[in-house]
Formats: structure tokens, C-alpha cells, sequence
């Protein structure tokens, strides 16, 4: 019925193809007389999302997840994730030949100290891992009195015959009336970050960051509209930008052109020896610049700078354009979801829709808007026991029937050009239990305090994480990710350097934009989650003796009435609720059809009676 344009659900290999290449992985490092390999889940920027030609560790173990690492050894093969991706890891992998362990706590170089002998020989390639990333496993190779070995080409692309070729996705100019500032507006302000750093120039190894910078965009990745390249800025004079010119209109190339020298990706290490031979100080993102990227400067006599990328917090802080840019992207976001919700409720009770008709569904309700241009993640639609995977991904083999009396929960997002949107959504098929009902409305009040929260400027996203989980904690219970990360303006949907979880040290800025989504996964039964996209706002509190932030919610979708125990929670909660399903219900109303708007107006009734 539906045609899905930008999500497949192809499983994964798995059998004797993967025992095959780890096999061969395990000859050829026998060859180049290594005890063993790292192969981390990344490319040479570190992105999320990466070229099917950067997919090594999905080629070799068939886990694909967007975040982990394996440990290759002689008799051993261990996959290292994180939280979220356990139960998806130990369905993908042959358990036989692989073993799956915490990414986190503890972490791989921990395993490692304990695992190497003396004299063995670990391998890594220095172009895919940090030199944090790399410091780590030096330290756990000194414990066991191993040797850290980098590669100058890495064994898995050694073995890997049938290697995609990199990406040659166009890049398309990013318009002054989506970006806002123009490029020569950014450069100065990145100018001054280089001269607070006392450095002679910055590399840019996030393509996010190139793109930004120069108002371009990309298709070299899934859903994320990047252009794989990178950038050198001096603190004085042109920057150069390293990109494929097989990538660049005639039209791109003078856009980029007007602010930058342009040549190829293979000309990065020339230009920044050259550069480094003078003593230069180069400033790396500590995030995203690779090992090499250090060994390199060091090698030629210059000194490598390695901290916070200062593009990331500079895009972080939308401008008004782009604040009214992802307005405008919710508004048109908010009534494909009102459509999708109609239909589902509809047609799911009948027993007879599988998830991958409800993420077909989705996007074509999102491409009738006529300005999709991507999803900005595979869309995650667990039903009944697939809902309690966090990150889940449905797939031919996987895809079940979504039955009355479960749980649908359904996490999705779009790219529009004039902004991203990401958004959860949990409904109730058919008659929820009690239990159902009470884990929905702990989740939904740690959702609603942090929407109501108003916290000093400065505060970090550390410091507010508790807020989502204290109603959980009251009876036992948690979830195991953040509750909240950055999202980018028709880039990225996970964006740096601002988070909502314990980790998050950045101080949330006026302007920024981040998810909020607390949940709760009961193994094999049904996952709960609940998200918006929340605009970091100025609070005018009387008397207060120093500036206040609050949230301003941009995602406009109904939440699901059915699920919520009204009992239990608080008189201001379901005042901010009722205001909020009115918001939802007199902006989208005018975008419907007549019984999509009878149905939202049933959807987004008061709760105070």
C-alpha cells in the first residue's frame, strides 16, 4: 500500500559470510604479525551515520548499530556496546563467534589490560579513532605489556573484496533564507575562537562543521545531509575546504569559491605539513579529528591543539532564521504525524498492520507534505516485545503484526530544509493493563519537568537529568540512555556538544535546540518513550536575580490520553498538558482534512474535566 523511499529493512548478513570474514580478517593478521585489531563503528570524521564504504564493523560482525567496537584476537572476538544496543547486538551476531560486552561500564580497555600477554601486538587504524580514543588503548597495551600497533592500511579493508567506493553525493548551496547568517558572518566569529585558542589555524574534521560554516550540504550519508570533506582556517587569511570535486556543480564550487580555496580530500596532509613545519599551533576537535590528524602535525614539527571544536557550540545556538525555520518544519511535521496518527489508530486495532506498514506509512504521510527530504533517522516502530529495544529496527525478519492490547512505540523524525524534527510517540492499542498505564504516566510527568523546568543560565544538562527519572525512581525503575540530546537546523538530529543526560557538562544556551525523551523498556514485553524537540527560551521570572531559561516544546503531536493515569499526577501537570494538546490542536487544524481534524480535536480534549 505505502512505498518507502528512504528506509529499507533488509537484514542484516549473517552465517557463514561473517565466519568467513572473520576468519580472513584473523589470516591477515596473522600475516602482518598482529596478535589482534580494533574495528570501531566510524569513519575518518567520526559521524553517526557513515558511507556503506565505512561500515566495517557492520560487514564483519552483522551488528548495526550506530555505536560500538570490536576487539579481534586469535581465539577471541568481542563486540562492545553501549546500553542501548544490547539485546539489538546479541540478535545480529553469532554468539558462537563473538561475545557481546559493556562499552561503558567497564569499558574495552579495561578488557584489554586484563586479556593481552606480553609481547602481543594490537593494531589500529590512527584515521578512525580519536587520539583520546587512542591514549586509552596505549595505556591498557602498557598494562599488559602489549605493543599499539597503527596501520597504514587497515586488514579489514584488506579483506573486504567487495568494498563499496567512497560516496559522490552533489552538494547543494544552503540558502540564506534557511541558514540565516552568511558565510563571511561565520568565518569571523570562527576567527575570533581561533585567536581566544592562540592558534595558527583550525582543522575542521567534522563535515557538519564544513557544511555550517559554508552554507552547503550534502548526500554522502543516510539521512544526514553532509558533505563529506574537511577544512583548514588560518587566523588570518583564506581557508581551504578538501572536498571531492566530483561532489560540486559549477554553482557549488563558485559558492564555495567566494570564501575558500577548494581542492582535493588527498591534499589534507600536504597542506597541513606544510603547515606544521613552521611550528604552527593547530587546533583539533578532540571529538572528531582523528589520531593521524596529530601524529601528523607532531611528525612535521608543529603542535597540535586538541579541544572542544568551537564550530559545534557556534551552530548549536540557532539564529532567528533557523529558529523560525524548524517552527515552520514542526508545524508541517506535526500534521503528517496527525494524519499517520488517525490512520493508525483507524486501522491497527483490526490486528492486521505489521510495523513496517506503520513506518511506510509515516513517510509517505511526511512525503505528501511535499518537502520531504529525508528521514533524519531509520524510523523505530517496536511493537509489543520489539518496543523494550531502545534502538530497534525493524527488518524483514523481525517485522511483527502489531496486536490490540499492545504497545506501539514509534520514534521518527524528517529532514526538511528548513529544519530536522524527532519525535516519540507511544499509543496504546487497544486496552492498556494498569501497569502499562503507570509506567506511561511516571515516564510522561519526567517528561513534563523537564518541559516545565526553569533553571538559571549556565545550568548543564547534567544537572536537570534527574528530573526525567525521579517519578521511575520512586518505584525501582530507570532508563538506560540520556534523556535528551542536540539537534542540528537540516543537519545532523544528534548534535554537540549539548545533551540532557548525566554526562551533559555544556551549559544549555538560549537558542539551542534539544530532545526530550524519558522512557522505560520492560524486557520482552513493551517499551515507553516520549519525546519532543525543546527550544532553550529566556523565562522573565519577577523578583529573580539572575537570567532564567526555560523549554518552549516545537514538537506539535498529540499525546496519547488512553495511557495516562490522570489520578496520579499533579493539578499544574495536567494544566500544562491541556495548554499544550490546545496548542497542538489550533495550529495543526487548519492543515487537515475533516475527520483527521475530528480526530484531533478527540486526541488533544482536556484531561481536567
Amino acid at each position: 500500500m505505502f512505498e518507502a523511499h528512504f528506509q529499507t529493512f533488509e537484514d542484516p548478513e549473517g552465517g557463514v559470510a561473517l565466519g568467513a570474514r572473520l576468519a580472513a580478517l584473523r589470516e591477515e593478521l596473522t600475516r602482518r604479525n598482529l596478535t589482534g585489531f580494533v574495528v570501531p563503528r566510524a569513519d575518518s570524521h567520526q559521524n553517526e551515520y557513515v558511507p556503506p564504504s565505512d561500515e566495517r564493523l557492520a560487514w564483519l560482525s552483522g551488528f548495526t548499530g550506530s555505536a560500538g567496537l570490536a576487539v579481534v584476537l586469535a581465539d577471541r572476538a568481542v563486540l562492545f556496546v553501549d546500553g542501548r544496543y544490547t539485546l539489538q547486538a546479541a540478535q545480529q551476531i553469532d554468539t558462537a563467534a563473538w561475545t557481546v560486552a559493556s562499552l561503558v561500564d567497564p569499558p574495552p580497555e579495561l578488557w584489554l589490560a586484563q586479556e593481552l600477554k606480553p609481547g602481543d601486538r594490537l593494531g589500529f587504524d590512527p584515521w578512525l579513532h580519536t587520539s583520546a580514543a587512542v591514549e586509552r588503548l596505549q595505556t591498557a597495551c602498557i598494562k599488559a605489556g602489549a605493543e599499539l600497533v597503527a596501520v597504514e592500511t587497515n586488514p579489514v579493508d584488506t579483506v573486504w573484496l567487495e568494498r563499496p567506493a567512497p560516496p559522490l553525493g552533489q552538494v547543494s548551496v544552503h540558502e540564506l533564507k534557511f541558514a540565516g547568517d552568511a558565510e563571511t558572518v561565520k568565518l569571523a566569529r570562527i576567527h575570533d575562537e581561533i585567536a581566544k585558542a592562540r592558534a595558527d589555524a583550525l582543522v575542521m574534521s567534522d563535515p557538519h562543521a564544513v557544511a555550517w560554516t559554508f552554507n552547503i550540504r550534502g548526500a554522502d550519508v543516510a539521512h544526514t545531509p553532509l558533505p563529506l570533506s574537511y577544512a583548514l582556517v588560518p587566523k588570518d587569511g583564506r581557508p581551504t575546504v578538501f572536498i571531492d570535486a566530483r561532489k560540486l556543480s559549477n554553482s557549488a564550487r563558485d559558492h564555495l569559491e567566494r570564501n575558500a580555496d577548494v581542492t582535493e580530500p588527498d591534499q589534507l596532509v600536504p597542506h597541513l605539513r606544510r603547515l606544521a613545519e613552521s611550528g604552527a599551533a593547530i587546533a583539533i576537535d578532540a571529538a572528531t579529528g582523528a589520531d593521524a590528524l596529530s601524529r601528523l602535525i607532531i611528525e612535521a614539527g608543529g603542535k597540535p591543539l586538541r579541544g572542544s571544536d568551537p564550530v559545534a557550540l557556534l551552530k548549536a545556538v540557532k539564529n532567528t532564521t533557523e529558529i523560525a525555520g524548524t517552527r515552520s518544519a514542526h508545524e508541517r511535521d506535526g500534521a503528517a504525524l496527525a494524519r499517520f496518527l488517525f490512520w493508525l489508530d483507524r486501522e491497527a486495532p483490526g490486528g492486521q498492520l505489521t510495523e513496517i506498514d506503520a513506518v511506510e506509512a509515516l513517510e509517505t504521510f511526511r512525503r505528501d507534505t511535499g518537502a520531504l527530504r529525508d528521514v533524519s533517522f531509520p524510523t523505530i516502530a517496536g511493537s509489543g516485545p520489539n518496543g523494550a529495544i531502545v534502538h530497534y529496527r525493524v527488518t524483514r525478519r523481525t517485522n511483527r503484526r502489531i496486536r490490540p492490547g499492545e504497545l506501539l512505540l514509534i520514534d521518527s523524525g524528517a529532514q526538511y530544509q528548513d529544519g530536522t524534527t524527532d519525535v516519540t510517540r507511544t499509543i496504546a492499542v487497544g486496552e492498556p493493563t494498569a501497569e502499562m498505564r503507570d509506567r506511561f504516566t511516571r515516564v510522561l510527568r519526567g517528561h513534563l519537568a523537564i518541559a516545565r523546568a526553569i533553571f538559571p543560565d549556565g545550568t548543564t544538562g547534567a544537572q536537570i537529568d534527574a528530573f526525567a527519572r525521579q517519578y521511575l525512581w520512586q518505584t525501582g525503575l530507570d532508563f538506560e540512555h540520556g534523556t535528551g540530546h542536540g539537534v542540528g537546523s537540516y543537519l545532523s538530529v544528534h548534535e554537540g556538544p549539548a545533551r540532557i543526560s548525566k554526562l551533559g557538562t555544556t551549559p544549555l544556551k538560549r537558542g539551542m535546540i534539544l530532545s526530550n525523551e524519558p522512557g522505560y523498556y520492560k524486557t520482552g514485553e513493551y517499551g515507553i518513550r516520549i519525546e519532543n524537540l525543546e527550544l532553550v527560551v529566556a523565562k522573565e521570572i519577577v523578583g529573580a536575580e539572575k537570567p532564567m531559561n526555560g523549554f518552549e516544546a516545537l514538537t506539535l503531536a498529540p499525546i496519547d490520553r488512553r495511557l495516562i493515569d490522570v489520578a496520579s499526577m499533579k493539578d499544574e501537570e495536567i494544566a500544562w498538558l491541556d495548554a499544550y494538546h490546545m496548542r497542538v490542536r489550533t495550529t495543526l487544524r487548519g492543515a487537515l482534512d475533516d475527520a483527521t481534524r475530528d480526530w484531533l480535536d478527540a486526541a488533544t480534549m482536556p484531561l481536567a474535566g
